[in-house]
């Protein structure tokens, strides 16, 4: 059984797409709970988190800059259906926020945006896509369909992470993989650990990943330390960047 502090080879060998959609079939009990969890801990988070989070960061959001206050992107869900994935705005308006995904001093992130996308913040409000059905709490990080449909072509079977819902965090983010990938290997290990996960998705599994999760994002909003994948160097043609 795989952990989050186990290491990855980087290799992608043995992940068939045929093999996994028994599995899920097999998992049914398991879904249907997780599903159960997810929107018992989603409705008491908007209503006791949410509730005042929205206002008093929606204030500071457009006191901070022009636009409004979420922002929301079409994101690729399960079954390779669009859906609505809202976070707190954390870019000055632009006409490129759904074609380039944020990099390193990134001119358009606002000053308060820097703080929430480094903490994770601007991700609450994704609990209602979790309450609607479009996400769960925990399962691969949702990507833009150009992001998608390209990495589709570059990885074998890359689609076949969308055969669940699409998670606010996962195993390849407790793993250090946030933000955009930057280069194949940041891309194929995401890919690795989403089918990993799928494979292995269980209570143990989506608890650890959960707290562990909760860990990180206290650890940068108080000691400002972030968890990071160790980079590894590939060709520059490899060297492109997904949205996560």
């Amino acid at each position: 059984m795989i952990t989050i502090n186990q290491n990855l080879p980087y290799s992608l060998k043995g992940i068939r797409k045929k093999d996994f959609r028994p599995h899920i079939n097999s998992k049914f009990f398991f879904l249907f709970s997780k599903r159960l969890v997810d929107i018992i801990i989603s409705l008491l988070i908007i209503i006791f988190l949410l509730s005042w989070i929205i206002p008093l960061l929606g204030v500071t959001i457009r006191l901070n800059s022009r636009g409004p206050v979420f922002f929301v992107q079409r994101r690729v869900g399960r079954g390779l259906r669009s859906f609505g994935c809202i976070k707190f705005r954390t870019m000055l308006m632009n006409c490129q926020a759904d074609k380039c995904s944020a990099v390193e001093n990134d001119q358009r992130i606002t000053s308060l945006g820097k703080f929430l996308r480094k903490t994770s913040l601007d991700e609450l409000p994704q609990f209602i896509n979790v309450l609607k059905g479009d996400m769960s709490i925990i399962g691969p990080r949702p990507h833009m369909f150009a992001d998608c449909n390209r990495f589709s072509g570059y990885i074998q079977y890359y689609k076949m992470r969308n055969i669940v819902r699409p998670g606010i965090t996962g195993l390849a983010q407790v793993k250090g993989f946030r933000g955009p990938a930057e280069n194949a290997y940041s891309i194929a290990s995401r890919f690795s650990y989403d089918s990993l996960y799928i494979k292995y998705m269980g209570f143990g599994l989506d608890t650890n990943i959960f707290l562990t999760t909760i860990s990180q994002t206290l650890k940068s909003i108080f000691f400002r330390n972030k968890v990071k994948a160790k980079p590894k160097r590939y060709k520059k043609e490899n060297a492109e960047k997904i949205a996560a």
